[in-house]
């Protein structure tokens, strides 16, 4: 009895930051696609680390610390240890299932997250940020970013402060042999999880690229990044649910009959 493969012979395209893809590489091979892991963000350490260093000597001083991509909680956790522990009484939320599950990691499984659309929209539905007058309010994020978030606290009377803890660039790729590979036909889609990755990615392509990413079917997990592949030219966008289950659910929904 055989096992079915039901992305045999697809060349998927997997552009999260290279030490993010490996699971959903993972799930693409084991339904017999080929995963072309192509990052389009590198994540680096904060050009002056020493705001991070300073708001986590003053955890305690926090009513509320919101983590907006598993990258901060990586990049927070790896400067708390052996340098403090993380306060009990500090309430912490987190966008995405991503962040839930590293700070679940990291041993806090007490956090405020929205259950079905991660972005910051959905966290500021819940009910437990709705009363955050006179309340000190810790945002972990990368250089750079949306600013509805803390905006939005501020207005509902929350003292926000903003704390850099990574910064995100253009990888160094040679993107010849991705290029290689359209040319062949090999390419079947293209996951992007970010609006920014995705202009990455156009400039990575340069002109000779570009045609054939706006062909091929791209796979997003927010509506925010579909409208900006619209925008840039993309014809067939699939907008799917958030995360590598939601990705690779929809990619397997593209060839029922394979």
């Amino acid at each position: 009895m055989t096992t079915a493969k039901p992305l045999a012979g697809r060349g998927i395209v997997v552009t999260r930051p290279a030490h993010q893809a490996q699971t959903l590489a993972t799930l693409i091979r084991e339904a017999g696609g080929n995963p072309i892991i192509f990052p389009v963000l590198e994540i680096l350490d904060p050009a002056d680390p020493q705001p991070l260093l300073d708001a986590i000597d003053r955890l305690d001083s926090y009513d509320l610390a919101i983590f907006i991509s598993p990258n901060a909680v990586t990049r927070v956790m790896s400067r708390i240890a052996g340098r403090r522990s993380w306060p009990a009484k500090l309430r912490t939320a987190a966008i995405g299932k991503g962040g839930v599950a590293e700070l679940k990691r990291h041993g806090i499984e007490d956090v405020i997250a929205p259950e079905r659309a991660f972005d910051s929209e959905r966290l500021l539905e819940m009910p437990q940020l709705q009363a955050v007058s006179g309340q000190r309010v810790l945002i972990f994020r990368g250089e750079g970013g949306r600013e509805l978030l803390g905006d939005s606290l501020a207005a509902r009377g929350a003292q926000v402060e903003h704390v850099a803890c990574y910064r995100r660039q253009r990888p160094r790729i040679d993107a010849g042999p991705l290029l290689q590979a359209w040319a062949g036909n090999a390419i079947h889609a293209v996951i992007v999880t970010s609006s920014e990755g995705l202009r990455n990615l156009f400039g990575m392509l340069g002109e000779p690229g570009r045609a054939g990413l706006q062909q091929t079917l791209l796979l997003v997990p927010h509506p925010r990044i579909a409208a900006a592949a619209a925008e840039l030219g993309c014809t067939h966008v699939v907008t799917t649910a958030p995360g590598d289950d939601g990705l690779f659910d929809a990619l397997l929904q593209q060839w029922p009959s394979a």
